[in-house]
């Protein structure tokens, strides 16, 4: 089960690495206080489950295999810590949280040669660290001592009190480890970044909130990636140079970001988002316009850029009803010339997505929570999933998350049912979805409240009670969640089948006074569609005049 469990989550990292989007959130910028950090786990072929590593205390000498996450390769091992922490996913007991997003940056700064590639490096960190700081300090020291093999990352890591992002890329053999920069947000501002390198000059006085390996200058003048004066080094520049696709599929998706909830005017911005390397780069951060709440981070993880210059709901790609989707790939080729497809925020492919929330008013085993869900994050229940629980549930676990066998037990196949009968029928069928998302999210979030009560009534005095309590509620809102979206989309294939639309009569698809279905109704096409296929086929389907 160990061997599967490596290959499940090796398969995982493999198909998330080149496609993902996190948001960040200082303390001081959320309406409670919290710290935020979002991620998508973007991928076609997996499917999402929470890993598990339990809390341990390792005889001394035993060492750590390390598999290269995107292919399995046996990479070697490393001496074990002696104590390692309780990890959930993306966020450990101490209330640490760990994204990423790859940009790949310069395709000849990968060293194949490396023992640490940027999946370990999370995990890795994760296990041993107590804050932020320490896990870039864990994950620098590592690639440092027994050199990175993966292409450009930037990784979002954060804790009860800041955030920070860090960029790292390899060096090409030349030398052990890599070059890298970590800035911290400050504490009243939010950030993203989206398979884009981000940081561009930095401070390198503010010793406090700034961070960078001694050569990342030197190594840059080395490969002719830059030549001024130190004060002017920008390293998105230097190893990420930008292009039309990494700015209009990447950070495009960090503008909308910024564009919902950023102080400023995000116009100013537009040519950059919408693909020219020649305009005025976005900020690294910038103040929100308003408190950022949890409900804000997810309803941030569902956009398809709805009322924006990047709107894709109104055109011929959308269909009949308007779907917010592309499929990809986000390139194609018609006589000749290349065009591409908008990549949103929110897509098809997502194995999984979380907002993590980091309380530093609360204490840890309470107050770190990893708001969860799988499948498109436009469509997932997110449930939490608490940093002291002892168990995953069973709906997120790796054994029923089978990429190629469905299983009623896996949240993620069940999300994806549903998901995949409502993209043909968007317009039709989603404010259906909404509205049972919307109450299941509100009562889970409600109930929340007195679980947390609950626990930290205990804490003190039975902390193993107290975490029993929230890992009861983190399995059992799951699979609470679990049966009713699967009752919901046994619901949505009744009402819906065969693209009629029968009645509903106290929540419940209404039955005839025969033992039929009631009035079904036939919408047909939406009218503006129905003009697109006129101005196609002329009078290919005209009814003849019987005048």
């Amino acid at each position: 089960m160990k061997k599967i469990f490596l290959l499940l989550v090796m398969a995982l990292f493999a198909a998330t690495g080149n496609a993902c989007t996190n948001f960040i959130v200082g303390k001081k910028a959320s309406a409670d206080g919290s710290v935020f950090i979002s991620y998508s786990a973007d991928s076609y072929g997996m499917s999402g489950f929470v890993a598990h590593f339990p809390a341990a205390i390792n005889p001394e000498g035993t060492m750590r295999d390390i598999y290269e996450w995107d292919s399995g390769r046996f990479l070697g091992q490393i001496p074990e810590a002696r104590v390692t922490y309780n990890v959930l996913g993306n966020i450990n007991e101490h209330q640490v949280a760990i994204a990423e997003t790859t940009f790949g940056g310069r395709e000849e700064l990968v060293d194949t040669t490396g023992l640490i590639d940027y999946g370990n490096l999370i995990y890795i960190a994760l296990q041993r660290s107590r804050t932020a700081r320490e896990a870039i300090e864990v994950m620098t020291s590592l690639v440092a001592e027994y050199g990175y093999c993966s292409s450009g990352e930037s990784f979002s890591i954060a804790d009860k009190n800041e955030a920070w992002i860090l960029e790292m890329v390899g060096k090409a053999g030349k030398s052990k480890g890599a070059v890298w920069v970590a800035v911290r947000i400050p504490d009243d501002c939010i950030s993203a970044h989206a398979n884009q390198a981000r940081i561009r000059k930095f401070d390198m006085k503010d010793k406090e909130n700034v961070l960078y390996s001694k050569d990342v200058i030197k190594f840059a003048r080395e490969m002719g990636y830059f030549n001024g004066k130190d004060e002017d080094f920008d390293f998105a520049s230097a190893y990420c140079p930008a292009d039309f696709g990494a700015l209009r599929y990447c950070d495009a998706r960090v503008w909308s970001f910024f564009n919902m909830f950023g102080a400023e005017d995000m116009n100013k911005y537009l040519k950059w988002a919408q693909g020219d390397p020649t305009a005025e780069p976005m900020p690294l951060y910038m103040k929100p316009k308003a408190p950022v709440t949890l409900q804000d981070m997810q309803a941030g993880m569902r956009d398809h850029y709805e009322g924006t210059p990047f709107d894709i709901t109104g055109d011929l790609g959308a269909g009949p009803f308007n779907m917010p989707y592309r499929l990809s790939p986000l390139s194609f080729k018609v006589d000749g010339k290349e065009y591409f497809n908008e990549r949103p925020i929110s897509t098809f492919q997502t194995a999984f997505t979380f907002v993590a929330q980091l309380r530093s008013f609360l204490p840890d085993a309470v107050g770190g929570v990893m708001w969860f869900g799988t499948d498109d994050a436009n469509m997932v229940v997110f449930t939490p999933v608490y940093c002291c629980a002892t168990e995953v549930p069973d709906c997120y676990k790796e054994c029923y998350a089978d990429p190629v066998e469905f299983s009623w037990k896996s949240s993620f196949w069940v999300f994806n049912w549903v998901s995949n009968m409502i993209y043909p029928k968007y317009s039709m069928v989603i404010d259906d979805m909404r509205a049972v998302q919307s109450s299941l999210e509100t009562r889970i979030f409600e109930q929340s409240k007195s679980v947390e009560a609950d626990a930290l009534a205990v804490l003190k005095s039975s902390p193993k009670y107290a975490a029993r309590i929230l890992t009861e509620f983190t399995c059992s809102s799951a699979e609470e969640t679990l049966s009713a979206w699967k009752s919901f989309g046994e619901k949505i294939i009744v009402k819906y089948n065969d693209f009629v639309v029968k009645g509903e009569k106290n929540g419940k698809v209404e039955r005839g006074s025969t033992g039929l279905a009631g009035k079904v109704k036939r919408p047909g096409y939406p009218q503006e569609y129905l003009k697109r296929v006129v101005e196609e086929t002329g009078e290919r389907y005209l009814i003849p005049s019987t005048k």
